[in-house]
């Protein structure tokens, strides 16, 4: 046991004796590696021609040789050595580790004796004997420390090289300008990300302007790629700033060194390897959130459509937009509505499939919707392919309806509303179906109508989920539609279901056979549909002799086969945008179509001043309810309290002025277009009462007989007073004339558009100016304004479709393949630098 511990302590020993000999002079080999290390990540070898890159890496080659000289003589310790070095490192006298490996040459007992007994006192001190750690005494071979210095140089310019570490070093071997051919290039280009739209950018070395330091930066949209070829040589490349390494290239040509780079700020890059070439600066633009407006308030189509214009703008092209409505709240003071229906939001019709700056136009038919009639907010928004996302300024609008000219159909349609808006209100519209199914033998003398009626108000007190309060709200318009129209809906409903249908095979990407099959359903539907309307003009004779508009043109059922004809075509030709233009251009055709149905051929002003009068009748029936319970709550505290006056009702006073202001506005609007409907004469003073309490009133308006809308003004100026009375009870009565009043007047003006009214007035509804084009303006055979034929309306200006632009790319990336390929002929290498050039 003992001998082994001398045995490891004397080949540590010797070790620490090699070391202290060797480690000066590899530290100085480790310094020259290091400088070496220091001066390739510091680019010294980026930055220096090829012969001093020679000249250099000769020096520290025979300076690492210089270092390597002494080791030459290095002789390995002997066993005396290591046995020497025990002793001292023991602090014991008499060599104990020398002893221990001493022999004894004599026989003699004697000294065996006194042999043996030292050998026992020597192992006993064994413990304490100790190679000690090697002391190689560098400060007498570098006094200066230098050592050090190269230390902190080598931490620092590892830092500074970061991921460019392995290429600097090799940048040191490249002698691409001694051994290699001198027709090794660098080629580099800029692609833009596709949403841009923008061709390639030749980056050329030959192009030592872009590379000057006085150069301006070059402006690329964010998110280009920078891509650089080097035939025939490494390639390093420097970058600052938000110039980014992307993936490595995979399909590079054979022979080539490639590099991907991502720009996603301003930044630079510097080809280093091979040298020569300039540095080049960028500009990140980045891509700008479109922008969508309004061009004009929205416009309610003959049929209830609902037409918007809006702008559009974008630095790239916005691809897609929308129209989302959200319901205003008529009642603040009131419970939070329950809505058993979400407003309507759906997509508009883009100009172009990527619109930097155009109009769009959308038809949305949204007479069935229950939302129809019920004022909304609409906000306009707008995307670009990369995400960003603009919106326009909220419109407070009323969305339009249809026109329902009989009593009970508006009824209906309106309590429809009511409980689509608000499933909460199901109490108040039970109540009105009830109050509707009155003496039906007076007001519904139709059993189908009184039955229909009964078997919804049936559904309606059944139903105890919202699921089931929609089919109230979709039995509801099934029967106010079958009382009005009959079974003509039938046609319309399969025409729009058609149309629909197409619509959404088109979104889709759908295969030819289906859209063929699609395109002869909606052809069929569509001469159902003419047919029909034909024969409603021939069971009306009278509405022929309506004289027409003089900028009206006839549509021709050749006209409607020639558009079907090219929506197939541009389908099978895989142009799905200009297919889905084609069919929102044949319902805004269907909509504009000057054949229309009899009763809805009016004016666009006498249909919306129905709709507005309706609206107001429902207003006016809120208020009165109001009123009442008002009331009901003023008697209620005068018998508790005593209290005396109400500030409730200047509230009601101050709706009920309002609706008055609304009815006044209305009055001149029809006024002006000859309805007969103008508001009378000036009213007598307050105090000096005729029969029934009304004041004296002036000399009837044009057209009014006393019965329509002036009595419903007056019967709104009495309600007004005696809500500032106080007199919630006459309030109510005056109220209920005042709807009375205006549903006498909704009728007049609907008879006013049914065929054979105002026939020989030329200032009639029958011709009204309001109908016509502006004159010298030309349109189309609808009656649509033609677009100007300047230059960015010229439809005969060819605009690239993706198939195009994918080609040019495979053929400029063709030109760059060959371009890098060094064996080709120099003559045609520079003749495809031209033409990337001149791209």
């Amino acid at each position: 046991m003992a001998r082994l511990q001398l045995t490891q302590a004397l080949q540590r020993a010797r070790w620490s004796i090699a070391w202290e000999r060797g480690w000066p002079h590899l530290a100085r080999l480790v310094s020259v590696i290091g400088l070496f290390l220091v001066a390739s990540w510091a680019g010294l070898w980026l930055m220096l021609p090829f012969i001093a890159r020679a000249i250099g890496l000769s020096l520290f080659a025979l300076g690492a040789l210089a270092t390597l000289v002494p080791l030459v003589k290095f002789r390995w310790p002997s066993r005396e050595e290591g046995l020497s070095r025990l002793d001292r490192g023991t602090g014991i006298r008499h060599r104990p580790a020398t002893a221990l490996a001493d022999t004894l040459s004599t026989q003699d007992p004697m000294a065996r004796a006194l042999w043996q007994v030292q050998r026992e006192r020597t192992l006993s001190s064994l413990k304490e004997i100790r190679a000690g750690l090697p002391s190689p005494r560098l400060p007498r071979h570098d006094p200066w420390a230098l050592r050090a210095l190269v230390a902190v140089l080598l931490v620092a310019t590892w830092f500074a090289a970061s991921g460019e570490r392995g290429a600097r070093i090799m940048a040191a071997f490249d002698w691409n300008g001694v051994l290699a051919p001198a027709n090794v290039r660098v080629d580099a280009w800029l692609t833009p990300p596709l949403y841009t739209g923008r061709p390639p950018i030749i980056l050329s070395a030959a192009n030592k302007e872009a590379g000057t330091a006085d150069a301006a930066a070059l402006p690329v949209p964010v998110g280009s790629s920078l891509i650089v070829r080097s035939s025939g040589g490494a390639l390093d490349v420097a970058l600052s700033g938000g110039v980014t390494e992307a993936a490595p290239a995979t399909d590079a040509p054979k022979g080539t060194s490639e590099k991907h780079f991502t720009i996603a700020a301003d930044g630079t890059a510097h080809v280093r390897a091979p040298s020569g070439q300039p540095v080049w600066k960028f500009t990140a633009t980045a891509d700008r959130a479109p922008t969508i407006a309004l061009a004009k308030d929205p416009e309610r189509q003959a049929r209830g459509s609902l037409q918007m214009s809006y702008k559009l703008e974008d630095d790239y092209g916005v691809t897609e937009a929308h129209a989302q409505f959200v319901a205003r709240a008529t009642d603040t003071k009131g419970a939070k509505p329950r809505p058993l229906f979400e407003p309507p939001s759906f997509s508009l019709v883009l100009p172009n499939a990527r619109t930097r700056n155009g109009v769009g136009q959308t038809v949305k038919d949204l007479s069935e919707d229950p939302y129809a009639g019920a004022d909304v907010t609409l906000t306009l928004t707008a995307k670009d392919e990369s995400g960003n996302e603009g919106k326009s300024e909220p419109f407070n609008t009323r969305l339009p309806e249809r026109l329902f000219t009989k009593p009970l159909p508006r009824a209906l349609i309106e309590q429809r509303r009511i409980l689509a808006l608000d499933a909460t209100q199901n109490s108040q519209v039970a109540f009105a179906l009830e109050a509707l199914m009155i003496a039906p033998e007076a007001f519904t003398p139709e059993a189908g109508q009184y039955l229909g009626l009964r078997s919804v108000a049936t559904q309606l007190d059944r139903a105890r989920t919202d699921a089931a309060l929609r089919e109230v709200v979709a039995s509801l318009w099934s029967l106010a539609v079958t009382i009005e129209d009959g079974d003509i809906t039938d046609v319309d409903k399969a025409l729009k279901a058609a149309q629909d249908a197409l619509k959404q095979a088109l979104d889709r990407g759908a295969s030819d056979e289906e859209i063929k099959k699609l395109t002869e359903n909606l052809r069929a539907a569509m001469d159902k549909f003419l047919k029909q309307l034909a024969e409603k003009m021939r069971d009306n004779p009278q509405q022929l002799a309506r004289p027409l508009d003089k900028n009206s043109k006839v549509l021709r059922q050749r006209d409607l086969d020639d558009m079907m004809r090219q929506m197939e075509q541009k389908s099978r030709a895989g142009d799905k945008e200009g297919a889905k233009a084609l069919l929102d251009q044949l319902q805004q055709m269907l909509e504009n179509l000057q054949m229309a149905q009899p009763g809805q051929q009016g004016d666009g002003e006498m249909e919306q001043a129905l709709n507005e009068l309706g609206d107001m009748i429902r207003k006016q029936q809120q208020l009165r309810d109001k009123t009442f319970k008002q009331g009901q709550d003023s008697r209620r505290d005068r018998s508790r309290n005593g209290k005396q006056g109400d500030p409730g009702m200047s509230d009601l006073q101050q709706d009920q002025q309002n609706l008055r202001d609304r009815l006044k506005k209305l009055q001149d609007q029809l006024a002006k277009q000859g309805m007969g409907q103008g508001p009378k004469g000036q009213k007598g003073q307050k105090g000096e009462k005729g029969q029934g309490g009304q004041g004296q009133q002036g000399e009837a308006g044009d057209g009014d007989d006393g019965d329509g809308l002036g009595d419903a003004d007056s019967a709104m100026g009495d309600a007004d007073g005696q809500l500032g009375d106080g007199n919630a009870e006459g309030a109510q009565g005056s109220q209920g004339r005042a709807i009375d009043a205006m549903r006498k007047g909704a009728q007049a003006l609907a008879q006013a558009m049914q065929p054979g009214e105002g026939e020989g007035q030329g200032d009639g509804p029958g011709n009204n100016p309001g109908r016509q084009q502006g004159a010298g303006r030309q349109s189309d055979p609808l009656g649509r304004p033609l677009q100007s034929r300047d230059l960015g309306d010229d439809l005969s200006v060819k605009i690239p479709g993706e198939i195009d632009v994918q080609r040019v790319r495979r053929i400029l990336e063709e030109l760059r393949r060959r371009l890098g390929d060094t064996t080709r002929p120099q003559l045609e290498l520079d003749y495809i630098e031209r033409l990337l050039k001149d791209y």
